[in-house]
């Protein structure tokens, strides 16, 4: 899966990323800009399909990504039982304008 760099270091994109995935579960959606957007939407529908799994070790995989347990928990209690049909596909993203400021492209990233 092709992901940019986004001008940061690896640790701090995968924190920005963590951070932003953490956000989507607990709130079901969240502005952000173009670049950001199809890395968020890629790792968030990998950690619904974890949470489709249901086992331990899917659990605490998620756990180590996810940085509050309260969204750890609502993944595998609330988004993965309402998408146990559906074969991928969990958040769309929708253009939402330009940022004020610096005129950055965002995107609404919610699931479907």
């Amino acid at each position: 899966m092709k992901r940019g760099k986004l001008g940061r270091p690896s640790g701090a994109r995968q924190a920005l990323f963590r951070s932003l995935v953490t956000s989507l579960i607990l709130k079901g959606r969240v502005v952000t800009t173009e670049g950001k957007a199809p890395a968020v939407k890629a790792l968030t529908d990998k950690l619904i399909t974890l949470g489709k799994r249901g086992d331990l070790h899917a659990r605490r995989q998620a756990a180590a990504f996810l940085l509050d347990p309260e969204a750890v928990q609502k993944l595998f209690d609330t988004l993965a039982p309402r998408y146990a049909t559906r074969e991928g596909g969990y958040t769309r993203e929708i253009k939402a304008g330009f940022r004020r400021g610096d005129a950055a492209p965002t995107v609404v990233i919610e699931f479907v």
